[in-house]
């Protein structure tokens, strides 16, 4: 690759206007890492590109060169520097720098020259390492009530830039408020590579629900969040609590446990549960489990101290139900007709709601059959809920009945030379269709809701009466119908025809017979010196005659 010489690039930037992107972009990097500052983004598209380079900001108005590129030319690296083997350029025309330091924490501008512009992208880079660790250490043995003690301190190591630590208990951020909880933060940057570890003491006045209570420290940048420490805290019992741990909602045949709990430490290992009426002393645990409940285990419930009955606390329990019985259920036949009766009752402990289905498709209420039909036949479902409750009861409906040919019609085939006879019938179970003819291109429809149709194909050569039978196990209907041949529709057009030609034949004869009597008649007056007016009278009757028959041959 040949590099551009000085003159070169001196007449470039006298026959050209150099530009400059109107904003400075940041990108941010890992420590470490590969950054890829990109170029150009776009503006100007790459077959407009004749030359790329590639330089950074040295600092006091200096640059240096990274790297260049000649359309059609491979990329030739010219840093001298600490960026030597550390650069190349993408496909894009990116700059990608490997492992990333924070002195590469500056300006890097990428140089186009397209056409009779040059122009400037500068990039500004942002070098970011999360901390190699954030753990709590130096923990204090226990906390005292009311005295401040030094808690514990946190410290994250080796970061840029420098973290800033936050205390939480139980995930809730802790604020000094110097009154019980003081925080003291510094940072030691690394003299050789400039990175920096944040060390955060937390002075704290504990109260005695922080007992059990989970201390952690986090890192706002980064988000990263240290193990969590506990401390003992001394002091006696002063509340209980009874918690009813159970599924939700609660219902028939589940579990649920009574947990005591006290806030004295070290806790009391003994308790009382008060189980509507019934008294049961536990010992070396705080929970009793009712297996099973039932809607009669509704009720309230106590705990209490065994060495103090007055300390104790009280929780409400409710066992949800909800019982549906429709009636018929399982399989129901019924004869095309009949009524039947639909019953549903449902005891719940809660308001419900209701809704139907047939065969898995939504009714806007609920069925009523005063006489069912073939089209009522079919799975029909119940859904009761209440609340997360949820029951569901169904019945399969089968209607059955003698076959009924509802229609027996006839239609013209398509192509003129044959006819279709169609029966459609209503009947369950699926009734069988015979012809008292045979046919082709028997075609018989799916069996929904009690109807069938059939079809045949037929050529009669005579005139026919087709009858059409349906039949099941409960019985049959004929209906016929009557069908004409092919021959017999042929024989009657030619008739027509016939007729019609054959009056034309007489027009054209009378109207010759016509013309050969006027002829005549004309010259016998102007032999004879008849008079005009007896010719002009038959003339006139002769044209009658003939017009009459005209009429009949255009008929």
């Amino acid at each position: 690759m040949h590099l551009l010489s000085a003159s070169c690039v001196c007449a470039l930037l006298v026959a050209a206007l150099l530009h400059r992107a109107s904003s400075l972009e940041t990108i941010n990097g890992l420590y470490g890492g590969t950054l890829v500052i990109p170029c150009n983004t776009g503006a100007i598209k790459a077959e407009d590109i004749l030359i790329t380079k590639w330089k950074y900001d040295k600092g006091d108005g200096l640059a240096g060169d990274l790297l260049v590129k000649q359309r059609d030319q491979n990329t030739s690296i010219i840093a001298n520097d600490e960026y030597k083997g550390r650069v190349s350029m993408a496909a894009n025309f990116s700059l990608l720098l490997s492992d990333a330091r924070l002195t590469d924490q500056r300006t890097f501008t990428c140089m186009v020259v397209a056409g009779a512009n040059i122009v400037e992208y500068p990039v500004n880079i942002v070098v970011y390492k999360t901390p190699t660790e954030l753990k709590i250490s130096d923990k204090a043995e226990e906390l005292e009530i009311g005295k401040p003690t030094k808690l514990a301190t946190c410290v994250a190591a080796e970061a840029n830039p420098a973290a800033n630590i936050t205390w939480l208990k139980n995930n809730t951020p802790l604020v000094a408020d110097g009154d019980g909880t003081s925080i003291h933060a510094s940072v030691l940057v690394d003299p050789i590579t400039g990175l920096s570890t944040t060390s955060s003491v937390l002075e704290y006045s504990a109260k005695k629900e922080d007992t059990n209570a989970e201390f952690t420290c986090r890192t706002v940048e980064d988000d990263l969040v240290s193990q969590p420490v506990t401390f003992t805290i001394t002091y006696s019992t002063e509340n209980v609590v009874l918690q009813v741990t159970a599924v939700d909602p609660l219902v028939e045949g589940d579990n649920l446990t009574l947990k005591c709990v006290a806030d004295g430490n070290p806790a009391p290992t003994s308790f009382n549960f008060h189980l509507k009426g019934e008294v049961v002393k536990v010992e070396n645990a705080n929970t009793y489990t009712i297996t099973n409940v039932t809607r009669d285990t509704s009720g309230e419930y106590k705990c209490s101290l065994v060495d103090n009955p007055t300390m104790e606390a009280s929780e409400e329990v409710v066992v949800k139900y909800l019982d549906v019985i429709l009636s018929p259920s399982g399989t129901v036949v019924k004869n095309a007709g009949e009524t039947l009766d639909l019953g549903l009752h449902i005891d719940s402990s809660e308001a419900t709601k209701v809704s139907w289905t047939k065969d898995n498709f939504k009714l806007n209420k609920e069925p009523k059959f005063t006489k069912v039909t073939y089209s009522d036949a079919g799975r029909y479902e119940c859904d009761v809920t209440m609340g997360l409750l949820n029951q569901k009861a169904s019945f399969e409906l089968v209607v059955e009945g003698a076959p009924v040919i509802r229609q027996l019609s006839k239609q013209r085939g398509d192509d003129g030379q044959h006819k279709v006879l169609v029966c459609e019938a209503e009947g369950s179970p699926k009734p069988s269709v015979s012809w008292s003819i045979n046919g082709t291109s028997l075609d018989e429809s799916p069996f929904i809701n009690g109807k069938i149709t059939h079809r045949i194909k037929v050529v009669p050569t005579a005139n026919l009466t087709v009858s059409c039978t349906v039949s099941n196990d409960f019985g049959m209907d004929t209906r016929t119908i009557n069908v004409s041949s092919r021959q017999t529709d042929g024989d009657q057009t030619r008739l027509v025809v016939g007729v019609v030609v054959g009056l034309l034949v007489a027009a054209v004869v009378l109207g010759l017979a016509y013309w050969v009597y006027m002829k005549k008649s004309k010259q016998g007056s102007w032999k004879t010196g008849e008079k005009e007016n007896g010719s002009s009278e038959e003339e006139k009757k002769l044209e009658e005659k003939v017009e009459e028959n005209s009429q009949k041959a255009e008929v």
